[in-house]
């Protein structure tokens, strides 16, 4: 039994995948474990290693086999493509890339070999929502605990073209999805949500980047209390790290890790946690 993690029965309030998140409705009962409320993260998306003694939550990619003997997290880009899938999107499901008056497929400008998935119409969520499900199958079959979908706030980076609401509800839809497969779903940053995103969608924990840093993790400890996971960067500290972990504004479950999540082998990797 993984420490700190509780066999929860709960009954998830989603929306449909082809209506918006402002009205939840009830789905079965699924059963899943939900991340614990203390523990020691590790966030390791840019390659798989030894976690470091004492670390019981590890969070990987898709693509990548969950961390023995630990919580595991499964990375999913969820609202924009992954730069190997580019291909597959574009040839198999045109219709769900978000586009431009041109065509052209519109970019995340500080990753621009991704795509911002088109979540304006139910039927293009639909069609996002049948492709991550194989992924998210595959989060499930290997043995993860938990699912975590990146990107939740591309509507932002969207130039207008993307909607809150439209996000919401295919948020909704992939919790659906990740509860259906007895998986906790995370969501990924975005505290201008508040409460009201977990309500909506029924998120289960967060995962946050630089909210210390950046003042926002308040947003995220008072819609999910203790199960608020948050990633500081070294090359964006702006305080000695053991200022970070004496401040009773940061979340429990804080940790350092270098901005390219690099393995040990790597002599720019970092990982420190309070």
């Amino acid at each position: 039994m993984r420490s700190g993690t509780v066999l929860l029965t709960v009954a998830t309030a989603l929306v449909a995948v082809l209506g918006t998140a402002s009205c939840a409705t009830a789905a079965p009962a699924s059963s899943y474990r939900n991340l614990p409320t203390s523990g020691i993260p590790d966030y390791q998306l840019g390659g798989s290693y030894t976690p470091p003694q004492g670390v019981t939550i590890v969070e990987r990619d898709s693509t990548a086999r969950p961390a023995t003997g630990t919580y595991s997290i499964c990375y999913v880009n969820g609202f924009q493509t992954q730069p190997e899938d580019a291909a597959m999107w574009k040839r198999d499901h045109p219709t769900a890339i978000l586009r431009d008056r041109k065509g052209t497929p519109v970019s995340d400008p500080d990753w621009p070999d991704e795509m911002l998935l088109d979540t304006t119409t139910g039927a293009k969520r639909a069609t996002i929502v049948r492709v991550l499900t194989k992924t998210v199958a595959r989060c499930a079959e290997r043995g993860f605990d938990a699912v975590e979908f990146d990107n939740l706030d591309s509507w932002t980076r969207s130039k207008g073209k993307l909607t809150r609401s439209g996000n919401l509800a295919l948020a909704a839809a992939l919790v659906r999805v990740g509860h259906g497969k007895q998986l906790a779903v995370g969501q990924k940053n975005t505290p201008q949500l508040g409460a009201s995103g977990r309500k909506q969608t029924g998120f289960d924990f967060v995962v946050a980047e630089e909210c210390f840093v950046y003042q926002e993790c308040g947003a995220y400890t008072k819609a999910y209390g203790k199960r608020v996971i948050d990633v500081e960067y070294t090359d964006n500290s702006r305080r000695p790290w053991s200022r970070v972990c004496a401040s009773t504004k940061r979340p429990a479950m804080t940790i350092l890790r270098d901005r390219d999540l690099v393995t040990p082998r790597d002599d720019a990797y970092v990982f420190e946690h309070c």
